[in-house]
């Protein structure tokens, strides 16, 4: 099992789910070992974002990442789609220039951003791939009765569990369990789009939040159900969602993880929480290579490049 970048070069445009901006959104090859590098190129100096946990400092909606500059903090507002596309095509090594501070969103889900990826091609490099296999369990939980957790596996699982008290959830799957590789990362839950309340609109407009938003890029629910005229992709559209933003926030580990991640309303600061609390315990978990052997993660073929 080989790192992964680009083989080519590949531009995307759209607008800010929250702030409403819009932005270029260039995603390039990277040498090995170089990781997924977000960089702010509208800034004088430009900003280099390596992923980390560390980096994530607003999860408010979305998770965001900031750095301190000698002016002023710069952010990237809203990356967790991107990163859960580049998890499920299993890409290692990536420089994404953005002209804004919030990565466009597209339809709502990562399937436009695979089709980026896959548009451009990936190309295997001559290094191993890394993982961080999960060595013991590791448990966040907050004051309102949800929690994420880790559990040693050879593999990579994700169950995650919902509880809306809505009427749109009912016919709904409340919880759903995907054992990862990219094919089923792409049949399950890449299509899966952000959803949100009608009625918390004009509150997130006056906290200059949600600026972006619209039926044609996330599902809408009134009191009664779901607005959108189209209605859901799948009638387990939303715990489906909270998966592919969980493989994404996962992700900002900055290599595939081993292991299994079990939720209950989890969000993006708890999946976050439950990330930092993993890699700044050194005895919870171990860098491991699959250079010879079969890998416990299967990532698809198509469009790869030697």
């Amino acid at each position: 099992m080989k790192q992964r970048t680009l083989a080519n070069t590949i531009k995307a445009k759209g607008v800010g789910l929250h702030t409403g901006h819009q932005s270029v959104m260039t995603l390039s090859p990277a040498p090995v070992d170089t990781g997924i590098v977000f960089r702010r190129v509208d800034l004088s100096p430009a900003v280099e974002f390596p992923v980390s946990p560390d980096l994530v400092r607003e999860t408010m909606l979305c998770t965001t990442i900031v750095k301190d500059t000698p002016t002023r903090p710069a952010k990237i507002a809203t990356i967790e789609h991107l990163m859960s596309a580049l998890a499920g095509v299993g890409i290692d090594n990536l420089y994404i220039d953005i002209t804004a501070d919030e990565v466009p969103i597209m339809d709502g889900s990562a399937s436009h951003f695979i089709f980026l990826l896959q548009s451009a091609g990936v190309r295997l490099q001559e290094a191993p791939k890394h993982f961080i296999r999960i060595k013991r369990h590791i448990h966040v939980q907050n004051d309102k009765g949800s929690w994420a957790e880790f559990r040693p596996l050879e593999g990579f699982r994700l169950t995650f569990s919902i509880d809306f008290d809505h009427p749109a959830f009912d016919q709904t799957a409340e919880s759903m369990t995907l054992d990862f590789s990219s094919t089923a990362y792409f049949k399950e839950v890449s299509r899966a789009r952000t959803f949100g309340f009608m009625k918390d609109m004009e509150l997130l407009r006056a906290n200059n939040l949600g600026l972006g938003a619209g039926l044609h890029n996330a599902i809408g629910l009134d009191d009664d159900g779901v607005v959108n005229q189209e209605g859901l992709r799948d009638k387990d559209e939303f715990v489906r969602h909270k998966i592919l933003d969980a493989v994404g926030d996962l992700y900002m580990a900055g290599h595939p993880i081993l292991g299994e991640f079990v939720a209950h309303k989890s969000g993006h600061a708890l999946n976050n929480e439950l990330l930092r609390k993993l890699v700044h315990d050194p005895d919870a978990f171990e860098v491991v290579t699959f250079s010879e052997d079969e890998p416990p993660i299967h990532y698809g073929s198509s469009k790869i490049l030697m």
